[in-house]
């Protein structure tokens, strides 16, 4: 469903409807705040926009949107500016002023290699740093401090000083969703996509039969069950997917008999036992666009699947919502007045962007495989220590 905009968010447990709707709650139209309004023009500037996001904002909520994404799009040819849209972010910004549209590092990626000056994060803060690190002399921008990411949050640097303190020779493998000070204190960073390649890498290049995979225990656990190098996990979660249970899968079943269900490997082991398909966002984008189910569950964030209707109209999308709330900070009328202000510069100092970078480039390095990693679905949960 669309987000009404300059409405403050609702609990982090509450449901899809992150915003109220238009005339609810008293909510103020941003676009006319900031003197924007929905004009003959502006209409015909974004009718071919409107396409691609009418199966989840309705007509009447469109005048609301408009405006300002004419304006962003604006903006974004006079600052020399893009705009990275994460899978997780909502239609209007992810189609309408996303400029790359993706993972968090596949669009870090694309900003290193654009001549753009100004890079807009619309995402958390991890990413952005991550852009910032492959992208030290372009100015990168958040549209909201706040938007931050409970597995990133869930681990330091300092506190991986002090695992590799207690395993000494270990190579540590550190996913992608985390802060740069993490990424510097690591031996290589993954992602879900190559979560597997990479741990089997360090082990060989490590000589070891141990390595540390950090921050998320549950795509370490998962990750385990597709290799034999013994993995020493941390206790972090992402809070939407820690929140699907197996017990979900069944009710889905009963309700939609028929349903393709797939997974993300941040959820919980269980919940990867009785799916059909999992894999990273990537992965589940493709599978749904080139398979083509006639019913389909994404157990991920709730905003993916608003998205990736985009792409297979004739694909019935089951939507059950758990909504990341540091997602649902980056908002168009803040990506507006990011721009307009170029403020929420994100920065870090050279030394730890330098260490980071490292980590990352030596992913970067490995062989690139043919498409996204499919996780076993079914297998049995192995056991991983962790710390």
């Amino acid at each position: 469903m669309a987000r009404i905009i300059d409405a403050p968010l609702r609990h982090a447990d509450a449901d899809c409807e992150t915003r109220p709707g238009i005339g609810q709650w008293g909510a103020l139209d941003a676009s006319t705040k900031r003197g924007l309004a929905f004009t003959p023009a502006v209409k015909r500037e974004t009718d071919a926009l409107y396409e691609k996001v009418e199966h989840v904002i309705p007509p009447f909520e469109w005048p609301a949107y408009a405006p300002l994404i004419a304006a962003i799009n604006r903006l974004k040819r006079e600052k020399n500016a893009v705009i990275l849209a994460h899978n997780y972010m909502t239609s209007e910004i992810f189609h309408c002023v996303g400029d790359f549209r993706g993972d968090s590092l596949q669009l870090a990626r694309e900003a290193a290699r654009t001549d753009a000056k100004v890079i807009v994060q619309a995402g958390v803060h991890f990413m952005a740093e991550t852009s910032k690190i492959l992208s030290p002399d372009k100015t990168v921008l958040i549209p909201d401090m706040r938007a931050g990411c409970s597995l990133a949050a869930s681990i330091t640097g300092a506190d991986v000083r002090l695992i590799k303190e207690r395993f000494p020779g270990v190579p540590v493998v550190t996913y992608v969703n985390t802060s740069a000070d993490v990424k510097a204190e690591s031996d290589i960073t993954c992602t879900s996509s190559n979560a597997v390649q990479v741990v089997e890498w360090a082990a060989k290049e490590w000589n070891s039969d141990r390595v540390i995979l950090i921050p998320d225990e549950y795509l370490a656990k998962n990750v385990a069950t597709m290799t034999t190098v013994k993995i020493i996990a941390w206790h972090g979660r992402c809070e939407v997917h820690e929140r699907f249970s197996a017990e979900d899968i069944v009710e889905l079943r009963a309700a939609h008999p028929g349903i393709v269900v797939l997974a993300h490997p941040e959820c919980p082991p269980d919940v990867m036992a009785a799916a059909d398909y999992a894999g990273s966002t990537a992965a589940l984008a493709n599978y749904v666009t080139t398979r083509r189910p006639g019913k389909v569950v994404l157990l991920t964030e709730c905003s993916m699947s608003d998205n990736v209707a985009q792409a297979a109209p004739d694909v019935d999308f089951i939507r059950p919502c758990n909504l990341c709330p540091h997602m649902k900070r980056i908002t168009l009328e803040a990506i507006h007045d990011a721009l307009v202000e170029m403020k929420h510069e994100v920065t870090i100092d050279e030394d730890v962007r330098v260490r980071a970078k490292q980590a990352i480039d030596r992913m970067l390095a490995l062989p690139k495989t043919d498409k996204p990693l499919d996780f076993e679905t079914g297998a049995r949960e192995v056991a991983v220590e962790v710390v």
